[in-house]
């Protein structure tokens, strides 16, 4: 949550990354104490945080999910199920995930601020996490075998997520490109200035929890659908949290190279404003539109 001297800019303080995965085409092998099985974890991930969202005060649960920023999450798992409802898993994910104000609706509510703010972020999530599956209904059932049968569970866990926000660097010439925002530490992180600031780390510890159902094909496969929702413990997954800093400072502590690239990226509302500006501007004013006709007219007829 950037704030300005002069307007609060209401949103998320919390942020949670949620994933969709639908496991296929697991297979399940007997062992001497149990059975282990492994598989395939594919489905829909999003980002809900600070940036984008819908109308209002920003919320840190679906109300806010902005669909078209929606990517594919890739997985592989390996449980171990030491009795039919006990199972213990071992999981890897990759994914993506973006947020962006433009994203927000302008209706007049607070989610305006979020709108004229104009930041956005990309960011590659890489995953590893341990957790434990509950399967209740197994302690109801009379055991015939699998096939056929739907076998709903809860699951808990804890793990480890790789982020790296990005997002779009204007050059002086117009030309676009990604950088990366934690090195440019457009909060102030790790400046004396601001010594409440500290710099984070891109490896985050992070908590799981959900549920899901299982129906078996056969014996030894089966097809699934979970939800599984992630909280979080950094508020910079991406890259934005406290209030605007003094711009001057990035010529002290950073790169010139760096400082000019912060010096644009730590406050883009006075970016789009500007562009949007220009536009108008040309848009507007008679003379250019006069000449603008003039130029196609001997363009065209001679």
């Amino acid at each position: 949550m950037r704030t300005s001297v002069h307007t609060v800019r209401l949103s998320v303080l919390i942020f949670f990354l949620t994933f969709f995965n639908f496991n296929s085409s697991s297979q399940s092998l007997s062992v001497a104490n149990g059975k282990l099985e492994f598989g395939l974890g594919l489905g829909p991930m999003f980002f809900l945080g600070d940036l984008g969202g819908s109308n209002g005060i920003g919320k840190d649960f679906v109300k806010d999910v902005d669909l078209p920023l929606t990517k594919l999450n890739k997985g592989l798992y390996l449980n171990i199920y030491p009795t039919e409802w006990i199972g213990l898993r071992l999981a890897g994910n990759l994914g993506f995930i973006e947020g962006d104000d433009a994203q927000a609706p302008d209706k007049g509510g607070a989610e305006r601020y979020r709108l004229k703010r104009n930041l956005k972020f990309e960011s590659k999530i890489s995953e590893a996490y341990a957790a434990i599956e509950f399967y209740p209904t197994v302690l109801f059932e009379q055991y015939d075998g699998l096939a056929n049968k739907f076998r709903p569970y809860i699951v808990g866990g804890a793990g480890f997520f790789h982020f790296n926000p990005k997002s779009e660097y204007n050059e002086p010439g117009g030309t676009k490109r990604m950088v990366e925002l934690k090195p440019l530490r457009l909060e102030g992180q790790g400046f004396a200035e601001y010594p409440d600031r500290k710099e984070y780390s891109l490896i985050q510890k992070e908590l799981l929890f959900g549920g899901g159902v299982k129906y078996y094909l056969n014996e030894s496969m089966y097809v699934g659908f979970e939800v599984l929702h992630r909280k979080t413990f950094t508020d910079y997954i991406d890259d934005v949290s406290t209030k605007y800093i003094n711009p001057a400072l990035f010529n002290t502590y950073l790169p010139a190279a760096d400082a000019a690239i912060a010096s644009q990226l730590y406050y883009r509302e006075t970016f789009c404003n500007q562009v949007k500006a220009v536009l108008i501007r040309l848009l507007t004013n008679k003379e250019v539109i006069r000449k603008t006709m003039m130029h196609f007219s001997q363009v065209f007829f001679g």
